[in-house]
């Protein structure tokens, strides 16, 4: 890792977001090896960072809390069939749009 930008080291801008959450989004800049940048724009997609490092890390900072809620949520059958019939409902509604 390199503290100063220079040609071999870059500064990423990664906006972090919670999903299921009503928390405001952070900037958070972080410098990475350029090597490293090149290739998270080639594998992960340039507007995709974000939300690729925050799945990495979010596991690690917001503990079995989250984890637990999702589990929960999954186990409502209920609240599942109505997220299945709504998902599908949607693809429905995109299929028949026009290009």
């Amino acid at each position: 890792m390199c503290a100063v930008p220079t040609e071999s080291c870059v500064s990423l801008d990664v906006a972090a977001s919670h999903t299921y959450s009503t928390r405001m989004k952070k900037k958070l800049t972080i410098t990475v090896d350029e090597a490293v940048y090149a290739g998270l724009h080639r594998v992960i997609g340039k507007r995709r960072i974000s939300q690729f490092i925050e799945s990495l890390v979010s596991p690690h900072v917001l503990g079995k809390e989250l984890e637990a809620g999702y589990r929960d949520m999954a186990l409502d059958e209920a609240r599942e069939a109505e997220a299945h019939e709504w998902a599908e409902e949607t693809v429905v509604d995109v299929a028949n749009e026009t290009r």
